[in-house]
């Protein structure tokens, strides 16, 4: 069997990236965003009126999604129109001028239900039809012997581009549907909540923004004083350098890697591991900073995203700093309803895991997040219980407390989490078994090295484990300042670094840069 090393395809695999990005012209790190963004807040703050800045935030967000995929505007707008709709149809108050006001009480209650149970279906339905009926399709076929079932899900594969930002659309509409439904007011402007909708700095990948805290902010608006504008252009610029510095050069090693994972030793694997850990965290919290920046420079301030996941010393932990919005998500829209830890400790750990298989499930239509978000389950049970156990018992409470212990959570929560992120970034069964199977005792191919690291990256091995610990090293001394120190720069010493960062990452970048991941999503 010959085997050849996709190293060498590196330079056509960069052609067709910088092709790629050509077409997508207004990405967060293009010089034509900077253009988009500048003109956008200089037509925002020369305007007094509300409804007119809410006219320029929604035709802003539909030239920046046009720029995008043009052809999925009709169907956003109405997304946008249906839900609107809908959240007016559940907010509105029943009909005291029937007599008997009990009747009246519980049909409006039925109502109700009936309205929102259909907009949550229908958002489903939205989600379900783009994203997971090739899988779905692809999944019954063999079992059921429906071959026109198999032939459908490669055509959809094939011909339907999945619009971006669909699972952070759909997720936004549930919650502002369910919100006001337990009471919280409806958008009365079609206008005010299309801007909230489609607002250009959270469209594609959040974070994940409720209707209410949006639409208050828009009722308040007050020009950003000179800190703020430095704080937004300070995010903007630490965006920049994740993505643009660290993330994307860490993109080639973790794909050259995993591409030949069947010639990687288990030292390899593990190093391309850990570099995807990064990269992920590095690229998604890097796409936020620039979200919340732009978008603090209009004024809006989005919610925080990221809160150094990586010195968790818990798996719950992890998921109060990891994806912060998301995970807000699931605890009010899944696991409160579903009974939370109310019903028992059996009944806690069943619904810990049905969440986070949801989760899993919304990052992909593939068996592969289906197996991450199942262990990320697993592990908040097990933790749980190891807490209860805990909690039973002095020695061992006191023992969590120590430097050893301590020190031993962090690394279980870590190796966990970066041992799940293979699942994450290879999706598909067998390329992530491959990568499984070769963690323990496996020596690389006696040309990986030579090929993938002297060749395709200039690096080796014990170079790049340097560099991962530097990049740890940077994160936990901010992780000090910030938390331990409560120490923040001053709006001067950012002012003076943000056109260093920019230039930095205007220089250095690798050319044609790479998609982001939380795109996919």
């Amino acid at each position: 069997m010959r085997k050849k090393f996709q190293a060498i395809d590196l330079t056509v695999d960069y052609a067709a990236r910088t092709l790629f990005f050509r077409t997508l012209i207004m990405t967060f790190l293009s010089p034509l965003y900077g253009l988009f963004l500048l003109s956008v807040i200089g037509i925002y703050w020369s305007v007094q009126q509300s409804w007119l800045r809410s006219w320029l935030l929604f035709i802003a967000s539909l030239i920046f999604y046009a720029s995008l995929q043009a052809q999925y505007i009709p169907l956003l707008l109405a997304a946008t129109w249906i839900n609107f709709s809908l959240g007016q149809a559940i907010g509105a108050p029943p009909d005291w001028r029937i007599e008997d006001w009990q009747f009246a009480q519980q049909d409006w209650n039925r109502r109700r239900i009936k309205l929102l149970t259909f907009g949550v279906v229908t958002n489903v339905l939205l989600l379900l039809s783009f994203k997971y009926l090739p899988f779905i399709l692809s999944s019954i076929a063999p079992g059921l012997g429906w071959s026109i079932a198999q032939q459908s899900a490669d055509w959809t594969t094939q011909h339907v581009i999945v619009p971006w930002g669909l699972s952070f659309f759909c997720f936004e509409c549930i919650a502002y549907l369910v919100d006001v439904y337990r009471g919280a007011p409806a958008a009365q402007e079609f206008l005010k909540f299309a801007a909230y909708k489609l607002f250009f700095a959270k469209l594609i990948s959040g974070p994940i923004v409720r209707y209410h805290a949006f639409a208050g902010q828009l009722q308040s608006l007050k020009f950003p004083a000179i800190d703020q504008i430095t704080e937004g252009l300070w995010l903007i610029a630490c965006g920049a350098v994740k993505k643009g510095l660290i993330a994307d050069r860490l993109d080639i090693l973790v794909k050259l890697s995993f591409d030949n994972a069947q010639r990687a030793g288990s030292g390899n694997l593990w190093l391309a591991i850990i570099a995807y850990g990064l990269q992920l965290y590095l690229d998604f919290s890097g796409y936020v900073d620039v979200a919340r920046g732009s978008a603090l420079l209009l004024g809006i301030n989005l919610p925080q995203n990221f809160d150094f996941p990586y010195f968790s010393t818990s798996i719950a932990d992890f998921w109060r700093r990891w994806h912060i919005t998301l995970g807000d998500w699931l605890r009010n829209y899944l696991y409160f309803p579903l009974g939370g830890s109310r019903k028992g400790q059996t009944r806690t750990y069943v619904n810990l895991i049905i969440v986070m298989l949801i989760a899993g499930v919304w990052h992909g239509s593939a068996w592969g997040f289906v197996v991450w978000g199942g262990l990320h389950g697993v592990a908040l049970a097990v933790h749980r219980w190891v807490d209860l156990r805990s909690r039973q018992s002095p020695q061992l409470e006191q023992f969590w407390q120590t430097i050893p212990g301590i020190v031993t959570a962090w690394f279980a929560t870590q190796l966990m989490v970066f041992t799940a992120w293979i699942f994450f970034r290879l999706p598909n069964f067998r390329d992530s078994l491959v990568v499984v199977q070769r963690l323990i005792g496996q020596s690389a191919d006696a040309q990986f090295s030579q090929k993938i690291y002297g060749e395709a990256i200039g690096l080796y091995p014990l170079q790049i484990s340097l560099l991962l610990g530097a990049i740890f090293v940077g994160m936990g001394f901010a992780y000090l300042l910030n938390r331990g120190l409560k120490l923040q720069l001053t709006w001067h010493i950012k002012l003076f670094l943000i056109p260093l960062c920019l230039y930095a990452v205007w220089v250095l970048a690798p050319e044609g840069g790479s998609k982001y991941i939380y795109f996919d999503f």
